[in-house]
C-alpha cells in the first residue's frame, strides 16, 4: 500500500495518512483517501467545491438539465470520519433539491506520449432502486483542462465518463464525449457509450472500483473502461480521427465527482421527467478513495 498525506481542510478537521492500492507498472501520481474528522469537508488543497446551478457564464443547469442546486453544506458533502467521502442529495419542499459536486484543483492528469495513465475510484453508488431512485445520477468523470474558466468549449476538450449511473439501474456506463455537438465523431449529445452490470454484487449499495486507462504506448492509442478490473469498453483514436483524439486526449484533465438529480440522462433512460414524487431523498454516494497513476 502507498501512503499519501492529506492536508488540513477546515478548523479542527485534520486529515491523516491514507492508503491507496499499488498497481504493478504504475506509480501513484495523486490520491485522496478521504480520511479525516466526521462532517469535515474534503481537502481544499485537493478539491474545489462547485456551488449553484452553473459555472459563472457557463450553461444553465450545468448543461445537462439537472435540477438540483449544488452546495458546500456538510448536509450534502462531508467526510464520514471512517475514511470515506459522502455526497447526499436532499429534497426541500415539493421538488427542490440540493446535492454536491467536487472537482480536483489539479488539471494536469494525462498520459504522456508513449505512456499510460489510470484514473480509478472505489465508489458505492446510492443504495436506492426502482421508483425511489428516479432521477438519481451519480457520476465520476473528467473534463479537459481548458474547460475550466472557458465553459464554452465542450465537447472538443474531451470528457471521460468513468462511472455514470441513473435511476438506480444495476449498470455502470462509460462514455467518451469529444469533437463537436450536436453530432460529430462522438455522436453528441449521446457520446460513445457502453454499459455493464456490476460484477459480483449490485452497483447500488456496494463498493466497486471504476477505472479508465489512457494508453498512448501503442498505436492506435486507446481508452479502456473497466469495473473491478473487467474491461467493458474501448475507444481508439481510429474511431474518432487523429485531430479529434488529440483535442480530447493529448492534454491534462481534471476529475469530478457528483450526484445530480434529474436531467437529460435519467429522463431519457426513464422516458419521463425526473425526479418524481416517489423519489427518495437522502440516499448517499460514498467514495472510499480516488487515485491517478502513470506508467513507469
Amino acid at each position: 500500500m502507498l501512503l499519501k498525506t492529506i492536508a488540513v481542510v477546515a478548523a479542527g478537521c485534520i486529515l491523516s495518512q491514507a492508503a491507496v492500492p499499488k498497481i504493478p507498472g504504475f506509480s501513484l501520481t495523486w490520491a485522496d483517501d478521504f480520511d479525516g474528522g466526521v462532517d469535515c469537508l474534503p481537502s481544499s488543497e485537493n478539491w474545489i467545491i462547485d456551488t449553484g446551478t452553473s459555472y459563472p457564464g457557463g450553461p444553465a443547469n450545468w448543461g445537462t438539465q439537472e435540477i438540483q442546486t449544488y452546495t458546500d453544506s456538510p448536509a450534502n458533502l462531508n467526510l464520514t470520519g471512517d475514511g470515506s467521502l459522502r455526497i447526499t442529495p436532499l429534497r426541500h419542499g415539493n421538488n427542490s433539491w440540493t446535492s454536491a459536486r467536487i472537482e480536483t484543483q489539479r488539471t494536469d492528469f494525462q498520459a504522456k506520449a508513449g505512456g499510460k495513465m489510470r484514473i480509478s475510484a472505489r465508489i458505492q453508488m446510492p443504495d436506492v432502486t426502482g421508483e425511489a431512485a428516479a432521477g438519481y445520477w451519480p457520476a465520476f468523470w473528467s473534463l479537459g483542462d481548458t474547460y475550466r474558466g472557458n465553459y464554452q468549449n465542450w465537447p472538443m476538450i474531451g470528457e471521460y465518463d468513468i462511472m455514470e449511473n441513473v435511476n438506480g439501474v444495476n449498470q455502470v456506463w462509460g462514455v467518451l464525449h469529444c469533437g463537436t455537438a450536436p453530432g460529430g465523431p462522438c455522436k453528441e449529445f449521446t457520446g460513445l457509450p457502453a454499459t455493464k452490470r456490476c460484477p459480483g454484487s449490485p452497483c447500488q449499495g456496494n463498493y466497486h472500483i471504476y477505472t479508465i486507462e489512457v494508453d498512448r504506448s501503442c498505436k492506435p492509442e486507446k481508452l479502456s473502461w473497466s469495473v473491478d478490473d473487467i474491461c467493458y469498453h474501448t475507444v481508439t483514436e481510429n474511431d474518432i480521427g487523429n485531430k479529434t483524439w488529440e483535442q480530447a486526449v493529448h492534454h491534462g484533465h481534471f476529475l469530478l465527482l457528483n450526484v445530480a438529480m434529474g436531467g437529460a440522462f435519467p429522463n431519457g433512460n426513464r422516458n419521463s421527467s425526473t425526479p418524481i414524487p416517489a423519489t427518495k431523498p437522502g440516499v448517499p454516494l460514498y467514495a472510499d478513495w480516488i487515485a491517478v497513476y502513470n506508467s513507469v
